[in-house]
């Protein structure tokens, strides 16, 4: 293995290290703290997501992400019958505003905001322990992908959109999400079969994780900004928090989630 496989690393744990202070104080937290960040980290993304595609305007991203804020931060605090048809509004404005990539900046917008939702509203009615859980999941499954990927190496994922993710990180992924919901099925009453719910909610996340990549490779772009040193954009390291959120969003339609709560 080559020293330069390993040469960001001191960066890439500085500002992880920064990154996850601020999102476990504002977690813990909760409330209006937990609110604002997400809806900042949803205009942010946003803002990346219209620089990404559609590079020739000036003023749409800052305009889009504006919206997108106020949209993220007012929709929690309305019924969901309210709610949703705010956190769609972005979406719609971005047709008329962008002049490339409108269908897939009106898609990826509303997931963002769709999961921004889903978060504080995780957060909101079942507590910090539940935020926690997802957050581990998330952070683990990077972890152990970037970790297991750059040491064992071996059979790429989807070399053609993603050429560094690898199966065996993506696998190593998955046994660090049950792990951590094994250790969560013995502090709550969800029992063991959370050890697959956090499974699950790995894949979700490693989805989209590609998928943004997905949007990077059409773009033509490495990172999504380069607001984060060693990570590149918000997007960059949001993206599988993304998925996971939506997940969760979607899972809780089919079934009790999370399980075991009152």
């Amino acid at each position: 293995m080559s020293g330069a496989s390993w040469e960001d690393l001191g960066v890439r744990i500085g500002s992880g290290a920064a990154m996850i202070a601020v999102g476990l104080g504002a977690v813990w937290l909760g409330g209006d703290w937990f609110h604002v960040l997400i809806a900042v980290i949803c205009g942010v993304m946003v803002w990346e997501l219209v620089c990404m595609l559609d590079t020739g305007r000036t003023r749409s991203p800052y305009v889009l992400a504006g919206v997108a804020f106020v949209a993220a931060l007012a929709a929690i605090e309305l019924p969901p019958a309210f709610a949703l048809p705010l956190l769609m509004f972005p979406s719609l404005l971005g047709l008329s505003r962008m002049e490339r990539g409108e269908a897939t900046f009106a898609i990826f917008a509303a997931l963002i905001l769709l999961a921004g939702y889903g978060m504080m509203d995780l957060r909101d009615d079942f507590g910090l322990v539940w935020m926690l859980w997802l957050v581990m999941v998330v952070v683990v499954t990077d972890v152990a992908g970037y970790f297991a990927g750059r040491a064992i190496g071996g059979p790429k994922l989807w070399p053609r959109v993603s050429p560094k993710k690898t199966w065996s990180g993506t696998v190593a992924g998955w046994a660090g999400a049950a792990l951590v919901g094994l250790l969560f099925a013995k502090s709550t009453a969800a029992g063991y079969g959370l050890a697959g719910i956090s499974v699950a909610v790995s894949m979700a996340s490693q989805i989209g994780d590609i998928a943004e990549s997905a949007i990077k490779r059409r773009a033509g772009v490495k990172d999504s900004s380069s607001l984060i040193p060693g990570h590149g954009g918000l997007m960059d390291r949001f993206d599988g928090m993304l998925g996971a959120a939506l997940f969760i969003v979607i899972a809780g339609q089919i079934a009790d989630f999370p399980p075991g709560a009152p």
